[in-house]
């Protein structure tokens, strides 16, 4: 096995394929209330093939339900709040909507997507009770993008690496919500160090899900702005695969692999994927692994006081 396909733990932890279904709320983010967030977020966060947000989390639910239920016979889904930062707004609110969602035939689990400085035990907890109340699975999947700080700080993200250790060890004391981190292994100033030491991180943490992304450049961003007047260049693709394939030989073969490449409308970005299908990539990456010899957790044995293994040459 190459890497753990994200599917592949679905269907071990349901029994079948899984589909999930995007649900875009009426929230935004904290860090766009006194500017215009992350140097790499637009206008429409990250919802782009979402419905409005004005439309009922009910109606979005089934609609999309329909759609996909008709297309691949699917009978379980996981409805995914996905754009902004879904804990951002009154817990009363994100207990209905939760709810809402719950009462929605087929869901197994639900996803929130948020930031980890709005992760506090009232949203854990009310997370705990409807997970006891209906038996959905919880996931709540954090945004961290990379482990350096000072990348952090240069695009604006509005919280550090601690914020985001907080985040992961308050969740892990609830039984029952497991964790995906978004991880951008490319980002302006980063190096593949940095890609390493943000999959050793995570593993120390004991995340459950990784998605990583390659960066794409959305119009009408500051990065857009940095990137066309030449302030930051992006990595070449070649390097790029570099990163991902090391980030997955630091990270066990347990934890499940959502995604290696971004998606996003042509019409949106004024750059993604070098110009490439995402699939012909990741096509293009695994058979660089396979020829190499590389694999996930290859190079995992830094933990557990790893060092002590050289008392036994002596």
């Amino acid at each position: 096995m190459l890497y753990y396909k994200y599917s592949d733990y679905l269907k071990n932890k349901y029994g079948e394929k899984v589909y999930k279904l995007p649900v875009n709320l009426p929230v935004t983010c904290p860090n766009r209330l006194d500017g215009d967030g992350c140097a790499f977020c637009a206008g429409a966060g990250t919802g782009f093939e979402a419905m409005s947000a004005a439309v009922s989390v009910t109606e979005q639910l089934t609609r999309t339900r329909q759609m996909i239920t008709r297309k691949y016979h699917a009978n379980k889904y996981i409805a995914y709040f996905q754009n902004y930062t879904n804990t951002f707004l009154p817990p009363d609110r994100f207990r209905s909507y939760l709810m809402e969602a719950t009462r929605i035939p087929g869901v197994v689990e639900i996803s929130v997507s948020t930031r980890p400085d709005c992760v506090s035990a009232e949203y854990l907890d009310i997370m705990r009770d409807i997970r006891a109340m209906t038996g959905i699975q919880m996931n709540v999947e954090l945004g961290l993008q990379t482990a350096n700080y000072h990348t952090l700080q240069m695009i604006d993200r509005g919280h550090g690496l601690a914020e985001f250790i907080d985040a992961v060890l308050r969740i892990k004391r609830y039984t029952g919500i497991s964790i995906c981190t978004h991880v951008i292994l490319n980002l302006p100033g980063d190096t593949a160090a940095d890609a390493k030491e943000t999959a050793r991180i995570l593993t120390a943490l004991g995340v459950d899900i990784v998605k990583l992304h390659s960066l794409y450049i959305a119009r009408n961003t500051r990065l857009c702005d940095w990137y066309e007047n030449g302030k930051i260049t992006v990595c070449s693709k070649e390097e790029y695969f570099e990163r991902v394939i090391t980030f997955l030989e630091q990270i066990p073969e347990t934890v499940a692999v959502e995604r290696m490449f971004s998606r996003i409308p042509e019409k949106d970005a004024v750059f993604c994927n070098w110009g490439c299908s995402w699939w012909r990539l990741r096509d293009e990456l695994l058979q660089k692994m396979e020829e190499e010899g590389r694999y996930q957790g290859r190079c995992c044995d830094y933990l557990n006081g790893a060092a002590l293994c050289l008392l036994k040459s002596e």
